[in-house]
This record gives C-alpha cells, sequence and structure tokens, in this order.
C-alpha cells in the first residue's frame, strides 16, 4: 500500500512539473481556448499618427461589476505627440449583452504573447494589448486572429462610440 500511494504521489509531481514546464515554455495563447472569455478584464486598441494633422484613437473595453464597458477617445489636430488637451471626442459606454458578445468574436482566435518592444517599425499601430487572469503582467500583445475580425472590432467600436452620441 505504502508503494502505491508513493507511486502515486510521484506522478502526480512529475505531471504538475510537466505541466509547469508547458506553460512556462508556451509562446503564444490562444483566446477562447488558452484564455477563456471569462478572464479578459481589459483590452486596449491604439493608434497614433504624427502626420499633418497629427491622430489619436484609442479604444478601452474593461469589466466592472459584472459588466463590459468601452472607453474611447479620439485626438486630433494641435502638435506632436498629443496630448490629453488635443481630445476631440471621449466617453464611456456600457455594453450590451449583443455588443459583448461581439466584441468576444472579434477577440476570437487572436493570439497572445509576451511584450516585446521594437523600436525600429515607427508604425502607427494599431498596438493592441489584452489583459487576462495569468498573464504574469506581461503576456499581453494581442494579435487578431484575422485582418476580417480586426476590421470588425474597429466598425463595432465605432458604431458603439456613434450610437451614444459622441
Amino acid at each position: 500500500m505504502r508503494r502505491l500511494i508513493a507511486m502515486t504521489v510521484l506522478l502526480a509531481l512529475c505531471a504538475g512539473i510537466g505541466m509547469m514546464g508547458f506553460a512556462l515554455g508556451k509562446r503564444e495563447y490562444i483566446v477562447g481556448k488558452d484564455i477563456g472569455f471569462d478572464e479578459v478584464t481589459e483590452f486596449y486598441y491604439t493608434v497614433a499618427a504624427s502626420t499633418d494633422p497629427p491622430f489619436y484613437q484609442r479604444y478601452h473595453i474593461y469589466m466592472e461589476d459584472g459588466g463590459a464597458f468601452l472607453y474611447h477617445e479620439t485626438r486630433e489636430g494641435g502638435g506632436w505627440p498629443q496630448t490629453e488637451a488635443d481630445i476631440t471626442v471621449a466617453g464611456t459606454v456600457a455594453l450590451t449583452d449583443a455588443q459583448a458578445e461581439a466584441f468576444r468574436d472579434c477577440l476570437s482566435g487572436g493570439t497572445v504573447r509576451r511584450r516585446s518592444e521594437d523600436l525600429g517599425d515607427g508604425d502607427d499601430g494599431p498596438w493592441l494589448y489584452l489583459y487576462w487572469n495569468g498573464d504574469g503582467g506581461d503576456i499581453q500583445e494581442f494579435d487578431f486572429a484575422s485582418w476580417e475580425q480586426r476590421k470588425d472590432f474597429e466598425a463595432l467600436c465605432a458604431a458603439i462610440r456613434e450610437g451614444a452620441g459622441e
């Protein structure tokens, strides 16, 4: 009996160590598969262009008190870099269940990986970050599963923003 218990404990330890190694070595996490939608706490989409005139758009979706909310902020004109003084439109909208479901559809299949800093590309974005339970404060850089899902997300946010009368 002692031998059986010892063998069971040993197998459990090996399985646990194996799972830890898998988790630590994982390079990408798939939303909807590795990351459940109930684990997502925030999502940021930011575009910032120094063109003439400069432009900045941020969509921040976050969960609070059991609901999902969209904060949107547009900055236009002014100098570069743009500041809060350049905000032309901003607001927060509580998402309906249908809008929250559409948001989940946009994220579904997207990948999340460790944050990286690439100063060489100099593009205007979008820069995408997904915060979730288990991100370790670092595994937050997001990519949509497809171009269509990105465009659906942008259209969804624009429609919500405009529907709020902002």
